[in-house]
């Protein structure tokens, strides 16, 4: 390990790795198949009829239909099958829990404890033909005729992009307004960098925009710059994806102390940095929570240069929402995880240096209680991961869950406001905040005002 090349502050510093290092640590976790071993993996399904892997996936890819035709060589058909259910495909082969989804449903657990490897093999087909559409090879898919109607999505986030690119491909006109610079929500500055290589979240979306119809207006931020009902009087629908936007606080002592950090903040920046030598990171980091965000968070801390990260978490891993694989995972990368543990205060005095916990333990009714036991662990960099919450602000009129926790929505996405659909993360229908149920949300809120632009039409006739 190299020294560091600068010091931000205390135990936080820069360059702790070389550029050589850095390289290795975030190269694609999981690299492509070749063609050849992308014709083995198809072999092993067995075409069930009643497949369980469909049922699992959330947008209803045709699991089997497009591994029979990657079998038979014929990629441009299997991208068809998986992108015609699920626009973001690619960036779902890269990001969603296969484990518990399609794979974790896969027969062949049962028979050689091995699933097929259907998110390798989406990769491939659809990776096959973003480079070939790049090339200039005719598009998978083709507009429908102008409408003549206009609907604004906000938020281009998975969610955001499916319902305008499904809106786009029915005809009609969109605007997506977005509070950031980049497009992709989540999927550009939420997810580990090294999970989407190659600048694949941007890839992905200029993909998207080439069916055309679609019109992105970035640094546009709900309630600064526009609000709800401005879009409501200019469009003839309107879409919410927001995500959620804010955050949580520990609400304990020492939380406001140099070197506490939100993780979305820390995923965030990093992402988005040009060279990551220059990126500080602790020696010590202690990330607190038990979800993808906090295992993502702990895993960079550590390919950051992290001599010592520690994940805690107030109960124990079953009820973590981080899958049993990014658990695994994160051990692998040499974190530690931490159960049975709730934060009390961060000590320090300008900055943090220990974090104090209470061990915890379900008392005879399940319910969490502390144990009295006091647990101190060092730390000069602190992210918090205990969750996001809905930011509503430009958004009044919209009828939200108990709580104020998400907007309500019925079945297709439809809000309290005649026009107004939402989905993804800010949207309260079970959602399971993976990115291909926000893609799933997207498009079937997209199909729901394409219906009602349909039913519009049909009165003023």
């Amino acid at each position: 390990m190299s020294q560091p090349t600068s010091t931000a502050a205390g135990g936080i510093a820069a360059g702790r790795l070389t550029a050589e290092q850095l390289g290795c640590n975030f190269a694609d976790v999981a690299p492509p198949l070749s063609a050849n071993a992308a014709v083995i993996a198809a072999d092993r399904c067995h075409y069930c009829y009643d497949a369980p892997c469909v049922a699992a996936c959330p947008t209803g890819i045709d699991i089997p239909g497009f591994i029979r035709k990657i079998g038979n060589g014929n990629l441009r058909g299997a991208a068809r099958d998986i992108l015609g259910a699920n626009p973001l495909g690619g960036m779902c082969a890269r990001v969603c829990p296969t484990e518990i989804l399609c794979e974790g449903a896969c027969v062949r657990n049962h028979q050689d404890g091995e699933p097929v490897r259907i998110g390798a093999l989406q990769r491939h087909a659809t990776d096959f033909q973003m480079a070939r559409e790049a090339d200039g090879a005719p598009a998978l898919f083709k507009r429908a005729g102008e409408t003549g109607r206009r609907v604004a999505v906000i938020g281009a986030g998975p969610a955001g992009l499916a319902c305008a690119h499904t809106l786009a491909l029915a005809g009609h006109r969109v605007s997506v307004f977005d509070a950031h610079e980049k497009p992709g929500g989540l999927n550009e500055f939420g997810i580990a960098a090294y999970k989407t290589v190659d600048d694949y979240a941007q890839r992905e979306v200029q993909w998207l925009l080439s069916i055309g119809g679609i019109e992105l207006r970035q640094g546009q931020r709900v309630g600064r710059d526009v609000d709800l009902e401005q879009l409501r009087a200019a469009y003839d629908a309107v879409f919410v994806g927001v995500g959620l936007g804010g955050t949580h606080a520990l609400a304990i002592e020492g939380e406001a102390l140099d070197g506490v950090l939100d993780a979305v903040d820390f995923i965030a920046r990093l992402r988005e940095a040009d060279d990551l030598s220059a990126l500080p990171v602790g020696r010590k980091v202690v990330v607190i929570g038990g979800g993808n965000t906090a295992i993502d968070a702990a895993v960079q801390s550590r390919k950051l240069g992290a001599e010592q990260v520690t994940l805690a978490y107030r109960r124990g891993a079953a009820q973590m929402s981080a899958t049993w694989a990014e658990q695994e995972f994160a051990r692998a990368q040499g974190v530690t995880l931490v159960e049975w543990m709730k934060p009390l205060r961060i000590a320090g005095e300008s900055r943090a240096q220990a974090v104090e916990f209470e061990r915890t333990a379900l008392d005879a009714n399940g319910a969490l209680r502390g144990t009295g036991e006091i647990v101190r662990v060092e730390a000069d960099m602190v992210l918090k991961a205990i969750g996001q919450k809905l930011a509503p602000e430009g958004m009044d009129g919209l009828q939200l869950t108990a709580g104020g926790a998400r907007i309500a929505v019925d079945a297709d996405g439809a809000t309290s406001l005649a026009g107004v659909f939402a989905g993804g993360d800010c949207a309260g229908h079970g959602a399971t905040d993976l990115t291909v149920q926000a893609v799933q949300d997207g498009k079937l809120a997209a199909r729901a005002i394409d219906r009602y632009l349909a039913n519009q039409s049909a009165r003023a006739a």
